[in-house]
């Protein structure tokens, strides 16, 4: 028989009954055990992510099977590497009780634990966002929470910020397809988002985005077929994904890259690290480069997925950031979220610890289980003692950056919102282009007449169809 112990692992004899001064009471102060457990179940709950903070996450393997030395020297992505992974699929907008069925956006995160350290690719279901600057994220994820006066989710204020703010056209209209209600976590794509950065042996950079393909297949859910998905079960995605692993049934997805050097950037008629806009499959065609698999549950949610951190910080050798303005911020934004979520030593725990050795003078702090050991008497640096040191061999080519230091209108800069939402809407079929009035229709339920006015100003520019569909969706 395995023994019952405290968490110090003293033994415990009885589990059934607190230490009481007789048979009806009261309870002694001694009964560490019962206070042990109350104390726990007080702290069982960490903070919920502010976004995200519904969802499912799995272990595979990413395996390249192309050659792209040329672009990057990150030796992830080799010819013949498998890298073990753990993916944590997300809705953005609803809380850790939310049902998964819901319209929205899907996060895509992967923590790739490389032999160069950890590389996190933090991205969506879809290439874009409805953001290009992160001085407006907090405003716009407040409009996608809860009305602090009603506390209840409110189409009015999405619909006020997204008709105020025409940069989120094109994802809005991704959202209000066809494609904004996933059927599971497996039947749908993932998108590295950002622009990132290779960088070659000869130290050369291209500019790159990643894109993982669903080898399942893309199948999506209506309104209606997703109302009574929830109705019966909140938790489909996880269900789906969980129990098709367990069968044996491991999902795949292509993974493929699309390149630009920086002389093409140049000539770009719109930025190349605007998250609102895509690049060309033609001018910027889809390079084969491996394949990624999830073929391993969670023995433990919370330690597993619910205690998973993840953040574009972390890079490898070979691959880098690019002065995308919302990649920027989240830089720092993600890791600042999990201290204060997790707490200082998140990195440490066994999910996000990565495979390689670890050098750091990063000690203090609650929860350092050891995992960073300190040499002796080299605990600061630089120093004389045999403690790690840095390595210029690792330093990344320059980035040329020029321009005064302002608070640049990114509207004034870049005011094509509408050419992307117009080639994705002239892209639908007579049934897509149905369903987007239609969710269109029914996601504007309770909002003000001239903030519907002002979102049909903008659907007019994108298309008159587009507008036209709508007004006759709204007045079913």
């Amino acid at each position: 028989m395995r023994q019952l112990t405290t968490t110090s692992g003293n033994p415990i004899a009885d589990n059934q009954n607190s230490l009481t001064a007789g048979a009806r009471g009261g309870v002694m102060m001694q009964d560490y055990q019962l206070i042990e457990k109350l104390a726990h179940q007080n702290r069982e709950r960490i903070p919920e992510r502010t976004v995200h903070a519904k969802g499912s996450g799995a272990y595979g393997v990413l395996e390249i099977t192309n050659d792209i030395s040329k672009y990057t020297k990150a030796k992830v992505l080799q010819k013949g590497e498998k890298t073990k992974l753990f993916l944590r699929f997300s809705t953005v907008a609803g809380e850790a009780g939310a049902a998964d069925a819901e319209r929205d956006v899907r996060g895509f995160a992967i923590k790739f634990y490389t032999k160069e350290g950890n590389w996190d690719l933090v991205g969506n279901n879809t290439p874009v966002f409805f953001l290009r600057d992160a001085y407006k994220f907090p405003d716009f994820i407040h409009t996608q929470k809860r009305d602090p006066r009603t506390h209840l989710r409110s189409n009015e204020a999405a619909w006020d910020f997204w008709s105020l703010s025409p940069e989120t056209l094109h994802q809005v209209t991704i959202l209000m397809s066809d494609r904004g209600i996933p059927a599971s976590y497996r039947t749908m794509h993932g998108f590295g988002s950002h622009t990132y950065s290779l960088i070659n042996k000869d130290g050369e950079r291209f500019w790159v985005k990643f894109h993982f393909k669903s080898r399942q297949g893309i199948k999506n859910l209506t309104n209606k077929e997703a109302a009574d998905i929830v109705a019966n079960d909140r938790e489909s995605h996880q269900r789906d994904l969980y129990e098709n692993i367990e069968k044996g049934n491991f999902p795949s997805w292509d993974f493929k890259i699309q390149i630009m050097t920086d002389e093409q950037a140049k000539k770009l008629p719109f930025s190349p690290f605007d998250l609102t806009k895509t690049w060309s499959h033609k001018d910027f065609p889809l390079i084969e480069v491996g394949v990624m698999t999830l073929n391993e549950n969670p023995k433990n949610y919370f330690n597993e997925v619910e205690q998973a951190a993840f953040s574009p910080s972390n890079i490898v050798p070979g691959i880098s950031f690019s002065p995308d303005k919302m990649l920027q911020a989240r830089i720092f934004s993600y890791p600042d979220a999990q201290r204060y979520r997790i707490g200082t030593h998140y990195a440490q725990l066994k999910v996000n610890q990565p495979i390689n050795e670890i050098g750091t003078y990063t000690v203090g702090g609650a929860m350092n289980n050891g995992m960073y050991d300190i040499e002796d008497k080299a605990y600061y640096e630089p120093n004389s003692f045999g403690g790690a040191k840095e390595n210029k061999d690792f330093l990344e080519p320059d980035i040329a950056l020029e321009g005064v230091m302002q608070r640049h209108d990114h509207r004034a800069e870049d005011s094509d919102y509408y050419s992307q939402p117009r080639d994705l809407f002239n892209l639908m079929n007579d049934s897509q282009k149905s369903q987007l009035f239609n969710n269109i229709a029914e996601s504007m339920c309770g909002v003000s007449d001239f903030i519907v006015e002002r979102a049909l100003g903008h659907f007019e520019k994108i298309s008159p169809a587009y507008a036209a569909g709508v007004k006759a969706a709204l007045k079913k």
